[in-house]
């Protein structure tokens, strides 16, 4: 028979690993009598674990939420999922970055040198995030009225006024965390960048949630950062020769379509917001190009290069 203290962490890794667990199919699994799985629940809820006990023909056990955090015990892909997790998390942007540092250090502080191994080759750096972090109580709130379908009141940036929306997602993106809410002022979808929301208490009626454009937010998104009508393709899309290899277009294309036409040139097809910036963008190569098309595009490439002549008359 195991060791008392073997025997309860196999104890709770079974509660943990699902809601309820009959006390005869615990016996069987632990290999003890259904008496020593009586006294090994009640040495867990001494040592705080809120086990409660199941009801019927052949009772049982389920771990509740307790009002304390107990001790937790995960096997060793979920603690280095955790790890993992808090080291991301530590990038986010969600008022949360210290407050993860604390929980990696505890939780790696505790791990076997073999898992230790493991997540100190994952080094994170965050790089200039895209803007400003946002207080983790302001996503508390917006997450608390998505969840709720309750009307949500806010201040937005320097807006007169307060805004009232359906709360339906809250995302994240680049860096930055996205409201996605139906307004009701003006009868129309917004996405509103939490880090210049400022929630007002308390919160609305309840809501019948309407279906978001797109089918899915995901979609939603992808249409309002490309600028789309709701078909999921950029406003302005062009196409050029580059005198460069496929392989060395392809990591900087994004969502561009690059295709091999020999050892030293390549296709390439990408999309922006309008035809200048898109000239700009298949500019960044430092390559000679030729613009296949549209006629657009082509004037847009005169366009620039007028400007940046203009430009450089400065410095003459």
């Amino acid at each position: 028979m195991p060791k008392t203290s073997a025997r309860l962490l196999s104890l709770l890794s079974l509660l943990q690993a699902r809601r309820d667990w009959p006390g005869a199919l615990l016996a069987e699994r632990l290999d003890i009598s259904p008496r020593t799985v009586r006294r090994d629940v009640d040495r867990l809820r001494e040592l705080g674990y809120p086990i409660a006990a199941i009801k019927g023909p052949d009772g049982g056990y389920r771990l509740d939420a307790g009002a304390e955090l107990p001790p937790l015990l995960f096997d060793d892909e979920q603690a280095v999922a955790l790890a993992v997790a808090l080291r991301i998390a530590t990038t986010s942007g969600a008022g949360i970055e210290e407050a993860a540092t604390r929980a990696l250090t505890t939780v790696r502080q505790v791990m076997p040198a073999r898992l230790r191994r493991r997540i100190d080759t994952l080094q994170v750096t965050a790089v200039a995030r895209a803007g400003p972090g946002v207080d983790s109580g302001v996503l508390l709130a917006l997450s608390a009225a998505v969840h709720a379908r309750e009307v949500l009141r806010f201040d937005y940036h320097q807006q007169a006024g307060p805004r009232r929306v359906e709360p339906h997602h809250l995302v994240t993106r680049g860096g930055r965390w996205y409201l996605v809410a139906w307004d009701l002022d003006r009868a129309d979808w917004r996405t509103f960048r939490a880090d210049r929301v400022t929630p007002r208490t308390p919160t609305g009626p309840r809501f019948t949630p309407r279906e978001v454009p797109g089918g899915d937010v995901a979609t939603f998104l992808v249409n309002r950062f490309h600028g789309a009508d709701g078909s999921g393709n950029w406003p302005c899309r062009g196409e050029v020769i580059l005198d460069l290899p496929a392989a060395e277009v392809t990591p900087y294309a994004r969502d561009g379509v690059v295709e091999e036409l020999g050892p030293d040139r390549c296709r390439l097809v990408m999309g922006s917001w309008s035809w200048v910036a898109l000239a700009a963008d298949f500019g960044r190569f430092d390559a000679d190009m030729r613009v296949v098309g549209p006629v657009e595009l082509g004037e847009a490439f005169t366009h620039l290069a007028g400007r940046y002549a203009r430009g450089a008359l400065d410095l003459e």
